[in-house]
């Protein structure tokens, strides 16, 4: 009795997909039929009693999915029974408790590889969350597509996209707006570049009404209204081409196609004009019936008698017989002056081009012979696949879904989309964000799991990032992240920090070199040190002092044990050496090495200077003086952004300055400072230079940038350099204080 119950169960359900299965028995072999009506019982059994919203069988959406894939797209076997049980292949996916690899083995035994595959790919695409974003469109456009192993796995994901938009009004009103804009945004894109155009124009005409029902609703009736008189003009503009055309014998038919009310809405605001500014709400279609071989011949024979009869616009003649369009769309395309400032656009192709240009590429290869199977076949998917890597440069070579472009796409927890490239890190995705994120990037979450900043992301991966006040960027970071943004944005960080330090070293020496009261310059002393400890250069020494990875008392032994003789030997080799790198320097700024060195004080022997406002030297920065035309000389920092111009194109007009050893007076200094945003800031940073430093300050202020921090300027009077930079160190010690430099 059960036996017999199951039997009538599984008879009322193949039933109610009658209009597949007669469509696949017409069209397609017996094995074909078994097999559809075999994945039609397994996923009745499988889906079991899930309905949809309006308490139809699920199963419904897999059957009419098949029924567009195989009638309207022409796809075939594996695709029509991947599209019936995709929806049991996506709900075990969600489950996310591992029975999907039980499940895709039983497909494979059943229904072979590329069905699973097919069925895989569907189910990624439907775990993805998009976010309604114009900005984000190509990104999502790209990443539904890197999905998709099998290029027919797009081409079943627009035939679903189609049925959902179809029975749209069964699902809560809160969803109608959201698949609306996909289906507009994204999919409709897609099909169009893959020839699919009647797909393409449904997609989306039916969002269009859900989006802006009420202008769907005033075109569709400005269309029923003037139906009557178009067909009237069509009917008396075609009269004189149908006469020629019988007159020379040629098989035809001729259609007339009228805008998708999609179009005409796009063309009316563009446009800014009303209904009746569009002039091309219709097209005329000649279709010719003929062989193959006459295809061309026969269109041009068309084209040459509508044009004796109407002047053509020959800036719209368009002619993608000679060439056809990548997705194989053929066809000569002419715009007509028909009276009155009237212009009709006149499309001229065989049944076999209106065939492809209505359907697609599966028409298209269809007629190379894709039913024959075997090569042909291959041929057809092969050339869907260089279309699809066009559309999106991103098609997947694996089913774990890493693009063959090298790309992986990333979202934010609010559904923001980031392109990265392959092997990106968590920390390249916070430098890709903001520089600050990055920056101060601790660590974070991905797909709601802890992970470091090395983590390496995949495809369609939620990622999170985690901040720390005090993190700054490491050099060991260069060793694991890829983009080019956060390799360059550490590298900066680092620089900064290496030239802080090593100012503040230099400074910290030269005052412990006095107070040691240690016969002998720091330069001498820095090139004896530097070969001591086995450094490259000065500078890593400064730094490393600056750092307190060397200790002071220690240098005070060194330096103490070198100058009491007990090193001559050393000693003249340091001078000798430190001698050759003042000179080394010197050349490479193409300054004279003679002691006939401008010295910077007030005025020297009458001749006019002045410091330059691109860099604003001051007492202590390595310096050299620019004799310019009119205004005596200017005096540049050797580090100035203007140097390596005026040094290649003025070598002639540079000479060497250095500052007199006692200069009184003060010079301006302007120092950047990046901070929290928190109240007493400014007081705090007025205390430290007017309290502490007993420095006057001329300015100061400040501008938020909207993310919690405010980014300023602090101008003071200094008596050197040495000044600038104890003044910067006392400001990183302020709380609240990320960054302070000074301005260049």
């Amino acid at each position: 009795m059960a036996s017999k119950i199951s039997i009538f169960a599984t008879s009322v359900m193949l039933e109610r997909y009658d209009k597949l299965r007669t469509f696949v028995r017409e069209n397609f072999s017996e094995t074909t039929q078994r097999l559809v009506d075999q994945a039609l019982e397994y996923a009745s059994e499988k889906l079991g009693d899930a309905t949809r919203y309006d308490c139809t069988p699920l199963l419904d959406h897999g059957a009419a999915v098949a029924c567009i894939v195989v009638s309207e797209i022409g796809l075939g076997r594996n695709s029509a029974v991947a599209s019936i049980i995709h929806d049991v292949v996506r709900i075990a996916d969600k489950r996310k408790d591992g029975s999907v690899v039980e499940l895709l083995e039983e497909i494979r035994s059943l229904f072979g590889e590329q069905v699973a595959g097919i069925a895989v790919g569907l189910a990624n695409i439907s775990s993805i969350k998009l976010k309604a974003s114009k900005e984000q469109a190509s990104n999502f456009r790209d990443l539904i597509v890197s999905y998709s192993e099998d290029p027919r796995v797009i081409l079943i994901k627009l035939a679903d996209r189609l049925e959902v938009m179809r029975s749209l009004k069964i699902f809560p009103r809160e969803k109608w707006r959201k698949k609306s804009w996909e289906s507009m945004n994204l999919y409709a894109q897609i099909a169009h570049k893959l020839g699919l155009y009647n797909i393409k124009s449904e997609l989306e005409d039916i969002a269009l009404s859900y989006l802006e029902p009420d202008d769907f609703e005033h075109i569709k009736t400005k269309l029923e209204n003037t139906e009557s008189e178009r067909q009237t003009f069509i009917a008396k503009f075609i009269e004189p081409i149908a006469e020629r055309l019988d007159a020379h014998g040629i098989k035809y038919h001729i259609k007339s196609r009228t805008k998708s009310i999609y179009s005409i809405w796009s063309k009316m605001r563009k446009q800014h004009v009303p209904f009746e500014g569009v002039y091309d709400i219709f097209a005329i279609r000649i279709i010719i019936n003929c062989p193959r071989e006459a295809e061309k011949q026969q269109c041009w024979t068309v084209y040459s008698i509508v044009s004796d009869i109407y002047t053509p616009n020959t800036e719209r003649m368009r002619d993608w017989i000679t060439i056809p369009k990548s997705n194989g769309y053929e066809s000569l395309h002419t715009t007509v002056a028909a009276g009155g400032g009237r212009w009709v656009e006149i499309q001229i192709r065989t049944e076999r081009m209106n065939d492809v240009a209505e359907r697609g590429i599966a028409a298209h290869w269809r007629y190379k012979g894709v039913n024959q199977g075997g090569q042909t076949s291959e041929q057809w998917l092969s050339h869907l696949r260089e279309l699809i890597e066009d559309t999106t440069h991103s098609l997947a070579k694996r089913f774990d879904a890493e693009p063959a472009s090298g790309e992986i796409f990333v979202f934010t927890p609010n559904g923001d989309i980031r392109k990265l490239p392959e092997g990106a890190t968590l920390l390249d995705f916070a430098f890709d964000i903001h520089t600050s994120l990055g920056s101060t990037c601790s660590g974070g979450k991905v797909n709601g799991r802890a992970v470091p900043i090395r983590e390496v992301l995949h495809n369609g991966d939620i990622a999170e990032i985690f901040t720390q006040k005090n993190q700054t960027p490491k050099a060991d970071w260069l060793n694991f992240v890829v983009t080019s943004k956060a390799r360059n944005k550490i590298k900066s960080f680092l620089r900064e920090e290496q030239a802080k330090n090593a100012r503040i070293g230099r400074e910290e020496l030269e005052r412990k070199l006095k107070n040691w009261k240690l016969n002998v310059s720091i330069d001498e002393a820095v090139a004896y040190l530097v070969k001591y400890y086995k450094l490259r250069t000065g500078t890593i020494f400064y730094e490393m002092v600056a750092t307190g990875k060397i200790d002071l008392a220690t240098i005070k032994d060194v330096v103490a044990h070198w100058v009491s003789g007990a090193a001559d030997e050393e000693r003249r080799a340091s001078v000798a050496e430190a001698e050759a790198e003042r000179n080394r320097k010197a050349a490479e700024r193409k300054l004279p090495t003679s002691g006939d060195a401008l010295v910077i004080d007030e005025k020297i022997n009458k001749i006019e200077y002045k410091l330059a406002k691109c860099c604003n030297p001051i007492k202590g920065d390595d310096i050299f003086g620019f004799v310019t035309v009119n205004s005596g000389i200017t005096i540049h920092r050797c580090d100035c952004p203007n140097v390596q111009r005026l040094r290649e194109i003025y070598p002639y007009r540079i000479m060497e300055a250095r500052w007199r050893e006692r200069v009184d007076g003060s010079f301006r200094a302007t120092i950047s400072i990046v901070a929290q945003d928190s109240a007493g800031l400014a007081n705090s940073i007025t205390e430290v230079i007017s309290r502490d430093l007993k420095l006057n300050m001329r300015s100061i202020s400040f501008v938020s940038r909207g993310d919690g921090t405010v980014i300023g300027t602090v101008s003071v009077e200094v008596s050197g350099a040495g000044v600038v930079d104890m003044l910067v160190h006392s400001l990183l010690r302020i709380k609240g204080v990320q960054r302070a430099y000074r301005a260049k």
